[in-house]
């Protein structure tokens, strides 16, 4: 009995966080082969399929494979997850040692899955964040500090990513996740069908604002009928980009990028931003705006117009096959900018206990500095969603690949689309060179005496987001009640914290 009970104890200490899996290779022995030789039929040369990879490969000390649990957002699991994993688990295995289990949770169970996360001291491996959550996971001991080990372990991933950025990950001084290197400045922009808008008339390319959409769209909805400007549940938020959020991860409150005085407002009483709310509240009453866009989740589906956060060249190789748009073209909206917030967009950090960190961090530094492994997070399964072409390009076979690709690593080191007849990245490297810096760039607030406060906050700003972005509620009577139960809550004492410290740290 004293044995048995060894036994069992032993194979239950192995479950969880930072899985030992010596059964991997051996489970996907068949398709180790077929992994192999996936590397060369997808025309990744070695010096593609090799950059900045470890030669120490294989396994960890005692020869064993681990596995290693990831957490993502994004359209839920792939329906060919299976035949994913039969690809990257023996190259991932031969390269470091490592298997994935990933988890691809869907955006509209986002919230509630990560609140169990942080809750429920469930383990993993690696987990996304961003800006909203990355500052309150921290505080609550979620991550692990990789300052150090990220130059030790992961060299070449700490080398590619600017120097700025790992600033801008930084709080007290401290890395607690893994920067994704990509579009980390912000541009937002109008998305059309030209088609429909040239065949109205629609001056599209000179509509820089909300309020200017509004009679554009309403030709639009004459004509064709139906909801031309489809909304999910976060509807207009991109109208709060230009607002650094300071890394309290509370959206009502902030200090606008251009800001000299660097005062810690409302955004929402700012006068631009309250003019584009009633533009938005406008077309929701016209049902411009679909009505359920309160409650509605993030759809791939047709729309007439839309706008995304990304980069002009998205267009061709994104916005429009994802939304079922022959011509798609991209317009600006406002300027480009780079803060804290925009860098926190996208981050992964490794889990405070997980058993194996350092393969934790050298499978994020393969995503991002091995084509081969990043263009099967990206893409999904060759042969089955992509293929390569002769000139190392990609055609998308479909667009039925769930996971998303800018939770993952950068941008930088994905294979480019034969159908793009430009270098995008090369675009989006633009972007970010000449973006201009938040005038709060470098500041990381600590929010240790006022996590009671803001958490009490965030509840008054989360009943009342979709109606405010959506323009389901008039905003002159939304906004000013969401403030006085927001001074209840604690606002004025986030405030006043906020600014203490920007005045210290200016």
């Amino acid at each position: 009995m004293a044995l048995l009970l060894a036994g069992m104890l032993g194979v239950s200490a192995m479950a969880g966080c930072g899985e030992s899996d010596e059964s991997s290779s051996g489970d996907n022995g068949n398709t180790a082969d077929e992994g192999g030789n996936a590397a060369d039929e997808g025309g990744s040369d070695e010096g593609n399929s090799d950059q900045g990879s470890s030669d120490e490969g294989g396994s960890d000390a005692s020869g064993e494979v681990v596995t290693l649990k990831w957490i993502q957002v994004g359209n839920g699991m792939p329906a060919n997850y299976d035949a994913w994993l039969e690809q990257i688990n023996p190259y991932l295995a031969e390269k470091i040692g490592v298997n994935v289990d990933m988890e691809i949770v869907p955006w509209s169970d986002w919230d509630n899955r990560r609140s169990i996360i942080a809750n429920s001291g469930e383990e993993f491996d690696i987990l996304f964040t961003d800006q909203g959550r990355y500052n309150t996971e921290v505080s609550t001991g979620i991550f692990m500090d990789i300052t150090e080990m990220i130059k030790t372990e992961a060299p070449d991933l700490y080398a590619l990513i600017p120097e700025d950025y790992w600033t801008a990950a930084s709080i007290g001084g401290s890395v607690y996740a893994v920067p994704t290197y990509k579009d980390s400045s912000i541009t937002n922009y109008f998305i059309w069908d030209t088609d429909v808008a040239k065949k109205y008339d629609v001056d599209y390319e000179n509509i820089h604002t909300p309020a200017e959409l509004v009679p554009a769209l309403q030709k639009i909805k004459e004509g064709e009928g139906g909801s031309p400007y489809y909304m999910s549940k976060n509807g207009a938020d991109w109208l709060n980009s230009y607002y650094d959020q300071l890394g309290a991860g509370l959206p009502a409150l902030g200090i606008k990028y251009d800001d000299a005085e660097k005062k810690v407002v409302y955004p929402f009483e700012d006068a631009d931003v309250m003019e584009s709310l009633k533009a938005i509240h406008q077309m929701y009453k016209e049902n411009i705006i679909n009505g359920d866009a309160p409650t509605s989740d993030d759809s791939n589906g047709y729309r007439n117009f839309f706008v995304a956060q990304g980069w002009s060249g998205a267009a061709k190789s994104n916005w429009g096959p994802r939304n079922g748009i022959e011509n798609c073209e991209a317009i600006k909206y406002g300027e480009t900018i780079v803060s804290n917030t925009s860098v926190r967009g996208s981050m992964n950090g490794i889990y405070v206990s997980c058993k194996y960190p350092e393969k934790a961090l050298k499978l994020l530094e393969l995503v991002n500095t091995d084509t081969k492994v990043r263009d099967l997070f990206y893409y999904g399964v060759e042969g089955d969603n992509f293929e390569y072409t002769d000139d190392n390009k990609v055609n998308k076979l479909n667009e039925d690949w769930s996971m998303a690709g800018y939770t993952q690593g950068t941008f930088f080191n994905v294979s480019q689309l034969a159908s793009v007849e430009f270098n995008e990245w090369e675009e989006v490297q633009q972007l970010n060179e000449s973006a201009t810096p938040s005038v709060m760039l470098g500041f990381d607030m600590d929010t240790s005496e006022i996590e009671t406060e803001l958490a009490n906050c965030r509840s008054v700003y989360e009943k009342y987001k979709s109606e405010l972005w959506t323009g389901a509620r008039d905003p002159e009577e939304l906004v000013p009640k969401m403030k006085s139960e927001l001074d209840a809550a604690g606002w004025d004492t986030i405030r006043e914290a906020a600014q203490t410290q920007v005045d210290a740290w200016n």
